[in-house]
């Protein structure tokens, strides 16, 4: 019975850190506060626990975007290109259309 009373007092607890950090407060100032008014060192630090844990399943999970990096060759430019990797030799896409096309 006591165990279960403790489990619910740490849930509301938790509760109201979670909804006063969504506000913005910090959670060192929510732990003066509650420490001020009454409640116990480790409920405090439990329910903080609680609520970390809590907020971080509802986090959304955060996805890296690819880097797409975009240049810009005009038409000489390309052309040079083309006849540096012509005179190097075959370069691979050429390779490819010889095999292919004899």
């Amino acid at each position: 019975m006591a165990d279960s009373l403790e489990k619910s007092q740490n849930q509301q607890l938790a509760e109201y850190i979670m909804k006063n950090l969504k506000k913005g407060y910090t959670p060192d100032a929510l732990k003066y506060s509650l420490l001020t008014q009454g409640y116990s060192r480790t409920s405090v630090e439990k329910a903080i626990e609680t609520a970390n844990k809590q907020l971080a399943l509802e986090a959304p999970k955060m996805q890296e975007k690819p880097h797409v990096k975009v240049t810009l060759v005009d038409d000489n430019e390309m052309r040079q290109k083309v006849a540096e990797q012509d005179a190097a030799g075959a370069g691979p896409i050429r390779r490819f259309f010889r095999k292919i096309f004899g």
